[in-house]
């Protein structure tokens, strides 16, 4: 599926499951999400089934985590951090993204650590090398402590580790990240977009 009004939006299939999908990367931990102009919901938020996020991982930059999170759970993470922010006197520009961190403990202070954590609480479902020269992982390993609140994380358990030949294969190219994370999440190879911090 192309893109919503602009917006990464893609219909994924899983399981036989058809769910549709915001698509979010980020180098630097964080992800964002707009209000409508009206300020009556969050914008590709509101109508989406899941948010899959692809983010260099924090202890290894050399390797990406992609986290397949629940939208209710988004939804509910960006609603908390949109009411703290207000209570606090920020102005949120209608229509521009407001910024959650994945891997920082939600806090009430700062402000800005309210609705943080989705990258801490959902286990990557891969990870994936964004060096040719790094060997490709079969498994996903937990690199971050046992999660901090009770969410559960239901599509990194139906995840199917990779086969032992994946396993095998000579270092991964960036081709074939994109292929294997287009398997994974039901998405055209095309639309991948891998970037690399020197």
């Amino acid at each position: 599926m192309s893109g919503y009004n602009g917006a990464r939006i893609r219909r994924i299939t899983r399981g036989g499951e058809s769910r549709l999908a915001a698509i979010r990367t980020t180098q630097d931990f964080w992800i964002a999400f707009p209000r409508t102009k009206d300020d009556s919901a969050w914008a590709t938020l509101s109508v989406v089934d899941v948010v899959v996020v692809a983010s260099v991982d924090p202890d290894d930059r050399t390797f990406a985590r992609i986290h397949m999170i629940e939208a209710e759970e988004m939804r509910n993470r960006f609603d908390r951090a949109y009411a703290a922010r207000l209570r606090a006197d920020h102005t949120i520009p209608k229509g521009r993204g407001m910024w959650i961190a994945l891997y920082e403990d939600e806090v009430p202070n700062p402000v800005t650590l309210v609705g943080a954590g989705a990258g801490i609480a959902n286990e990557p479902i891969a990870r994936m090398p964004l060096d040719s020269e790094a060997p490709p992982v079969a498994a996903m390993q937990r690199q971050s402590p046992e999660p901090r609140d009770s969410v559960e994380a239901p599509a990194a358990a139906a995840m199917q580790p990779a086969s032992a030949s994946d396993a095998d294969e000579a270092p991964l190219t960036i081709p074939e990240a994109k292929t294997r994370l287009g398997r994974t999440l039901g998405v055209d190879p095309s639309n991948i977009r891998i970037t690399i911090e020197a």
